[in-house]
């Protein structure tokens, strides 16, 4: 699967390095100090486009919102994608921007919408934003839905820190 899946920790320090290099942060803090990303989005970055995508080549997860697509990147080359995903719809807009990924849950349980399955979430955008399985013939309340295999890909690529933009 590329550089990006090199299971040598030094490998994912280092894509992390660049990633908080790029959003013009310093320091482990920009980390969330032990391994979690921080809540707030990242600064945008002056970076080229990766080719096929609207996103930068700093990110390892690209979601165009308009077009209804994803991709994943590793080192400015897409992996993956473009996939199908829906996401917000009116009032509960999926948010714009570069964030990093939080954290991951496999078997999340929503506990804002009574309970409902969100496998293979990867948190990372405030207010419980992630990419998880679902329909992506409807709109979600904020989250990039994609399909179970392409939900399964994404969270066993993307790791803690990792930059996702949001187009």
């Amino acid at each position: 699967m590329g550089r990006h899946r090199a299971s040598s920790t030094a490998g994912t320090l280092g894509r992390k390095a660049r990633a908080v290099a790029a959003a013009g942060l310093t320091g482990l803090s920009a980390l969330g100090g032990a391994g979690v990303a921080h809540a707030e989005p990242l600064r945008p970055v002056e970076a080229p486009l990766v080719d096929g995508t609207p996103c930068t080549i700093a990110a390892a997860a690209c979601v165009s919102v308009d077009g209804k697509q994803a991709w994943l990147i590793d080192d400015g080359v897409v992996v993956h994608g473009p996939v199908p995903v829906s996401s917000g719809g009116p009032g509960m807009e999926t948010p714009r921007g570069a964030f990093g990924v939080e954290w991951k849950n496999r078997h999340h349980r929503s506990a804002e919408f009574n309970n409902a399955p969100m496998p293979y979430a990867v948190f990372f955008a405030p207010g419980g934003i992630a990419f998880h399985e679902g329909n992506t013939e409807t709109t979600s309340a904020g989250c990039v839905r994609l399909p179970r295999a392409e939900a399964a890909h994404f969270y066993e690529y993307l790791q803690v820190g990792d930059r996702v933009e949001i187009v």
